[in-house]
């Protein structure tokens, strides 16, 4: 079975390709993902596999302003992960990344997402690290909140950045629905 993976923005995925995406989002994520949950996968590149049988995997990365001792940092964000349950835990996952890694590395100060425990082991294997600081937002109606929930699930890739450090917390920007 011959695998191929293409990376393209947004803007160069047909109709068809965003609602195969879309698609193995709703079933991967068995119907817990939304509308405010596709729309922060978009603007971005994405990476897509695809097998014999059509898209096997996708993960997107997404520009996103942090905070961190002081400075605002582009980040790349990464969102929508997904891999076909046939095809699980067959390398598929460590191929998105890879393309994803390669864009973070390449383009944005720093990387980071929010992993579910299940997919947490992905992203540590591949040396993305659990942010050990606090974590915050930029609210619109609140200024800067502290969002604690989401403090044992962000892992950061330092890039361009540097090392970070926790004794200095992260402040996203702020985004409707899940903030991360």
């Amino acid at each position: 079975m011959a695998i191929r993976v293409r990376t393209a923005h947004t803007a160069d995925l047909l109709p068809a390709e965003l609602d195969a995406v879309r698609g193995l989002l709703g079933a991967a994520f068995e119907g817990d993902f939304g509308d405010e949950d596709w729309d922060h996968g978009l603007g971005g590149m994405h990476a897509l596999v695809h097998d014999g049988s059509g898209l096997v995997a996708h993960g997107a990365v997404v520009m996103r302003r942090v905070r961190h001792r002081g400075r605002w940092l582009r980040a790349g964000y990464v969102e929508n992960v997904a891999v076909r349950a046939d095809a699980r835990r067959t390398g598929l996952g460590g191929r998105v990344m890879a393309e994803l890694e390669r864009v973070v590395d390449r383009a944005y100060d720093l990387g980071a997402l929010s992993a579910s425990d299940e997919g947490a082991f992905l992203y540590t294997s591949r040396g993305w690290r659990l942010w050990g600081g606090q974590v915050h937002a930029l609210s619109p109606l609140d200024g800067i909140v502290r969002l604690p929930e989401e403090e044992d699930s962000t892992f950061v890739r330092s890039a361009l950045a540097g090392p970070l450090d926790t004794a200095h917390e992260l402040v996203f920007d702020w985004r409707d629905g899940d903030v991360l």
